[in-house]
């Protein structure tokens, strides 16, 4: 029986093979410091896959010459889109999962799935008729800012997208572009971008995309925490101590979301007469000193900071990484991590990292294209 072959390892397989860094068994045995067996059942499924190929043979170093490996060239792209409430970012990747082009188009969320999803399979389809006229849509994934069941990609009472509860999003696009189709938290789906992005041993990673909304993830050995029904992450409704009791969405007092998001500062700044009401705006005010802009924005991060420190305490990350519109401001960002550093024990942050996105606002369509190469069979038929 060969021995089990993890997601992770796979993807490390490909990346050695894509950047050259690897080029035979032995190459990929160094590399990755596994056992020659492992090796052997990796490559000789992703030789039945069709993902590579043998050609030739390198030079010997004493004794039979090694037979090269190369990854087969695939004609097509993967579409990824992530959706946000008033835009939509939309992108192509290679097979190989690396971000080709990328755009943002103007949505609303409220106006419902139907009239959404034609936006960006409009989109969808501009960027492919703009591409080489022989590639093939090989699959699809859409990131969504609402909490989603795993796997069958269905909303699960979205408190931000009104008449989305319960909408089967991977139905819907199954059907419309006849290719394999994966639905994925906006957060989960950044955070494994994230992942993806840092390719070093990041180790266990908590994620935290903080824009309009705030949301979460835990990655661990290479993989997404998911929970039960997939529906982890979700800070955004922590209760947090000396916030208030401004009712939330959800129906509940002093979440997260209504102290630390986007979307709280901005009601807050239009509530003492500030010009700064959107989260661009807030971005810029602080680039330009506002006393009373950055005032707030630090009071957030700490906020954010506060909700994290049970979670630090708890699974002892290695990191802690800030996604998110918010995530460019520095001032949010020291915040938080001030905030880690006096609520945590010394035991849990004596190694921890904390810091800004390195993915960037392209984070959940990396993570898109990762986790359709890497969970689905997008080969060309």
């Amino acid at each position: 029986m060969e021995p089990p072959i993890s997601a992770t390892l796979r993807d490390q397989t490909l990346d050695l093979l894509s950047r050259g860094a690897a080029t035979s068994r032995a190459d990929l045995v160094e590399a990755l410091q596994v056992a020659p067996s492992t090796v052997t059942a990796m490559v000789r499924r992703l030789l039945e896959e069709g993902v590579l190929a043998e050609e030739g043979m390198g030079r010997s170093t004493g004794g039979r010459p090694p037979r090269i490996l190369r990854l087969r060239e695939t004609k097509g792209v993967l579409a990824v889109a992530e959706l946000g409430g008033r835009h939509a970012r939309v992108g192509l990747c290679t097979p190989g999962g690396g971000l080709r082009t990328t755009e943002e188009v103007a949505i609303d969320i409220a106006a419902g799935p139907e009239e959404v999803f034609a936006v960006v399979g409009a989109t969808f389809t501009r960027l492919l008729a703009a591409t080489t006229p022989d590639q093939v849509l090989l699959g699809v994934g859409l990131a969504l800012p609402g909490p989603v069941g795993f796997p069958e990609g269905r909303l699960v009472g979205p408190a931000r997208m009104p008449g989305w509860s319960g909408v089967d999003a991977g139905a819907h696009l199954t059907d419309h572009f006849q290719v394999p189709v994966i639905v994925e938290n906006d957060a989960k789906a950044a955070a494994m971008g994230e992942y993806v992005t840092r390719r070093q041993e990041t180790g266990d990673m908590i994620y935290v995309k903080a824009g309009t909304g705030i949301g979460a993830c835990l990655v661990t050995g290479g993989q997404i925490h998911r929970g039960g029904r997939g529906l982890s992450g979700d800070v955004t409704h922590v209760r947090v101590a000396d916030s208030g009791e401004r009712h939330c969405s959800c129906g509940s007092q002093g979440c997260l979301e209504t102290v630390a998001s986007g979307a709280a500062l901005a009601r807050q700044l239009a509530e003492q007469g500030s010009s700064a009401v959107t989260v661009p705006e807030i971005i810029t005010a602080v680039g330009d000193a506002d006393p009373t802009v950055v005032t707030m924005v630090r009071h957030a991060g700490g906020l954010l900071g506060v909700a994290l420190s049970g979670l630090v305490n708890f699974l002892n990350p290695d990191t802690v990484v800030i996604g998110g519109a918010l995530s460019s401001l520095d001032v949010y960002v020291a915040a938080t991590r001030s905030m880690l550093y006096e609520r945590c024990l010394p035991s849990m942050t004596q190694s921890l990292t904390i810091e800004a996105s390195g993915a960037g606002s392209n984070a959940a369509l990396i993570g898109l294209g990762h986790l359709l190469r890497t969970t689905v069979d997008v080969r060309p038929t």
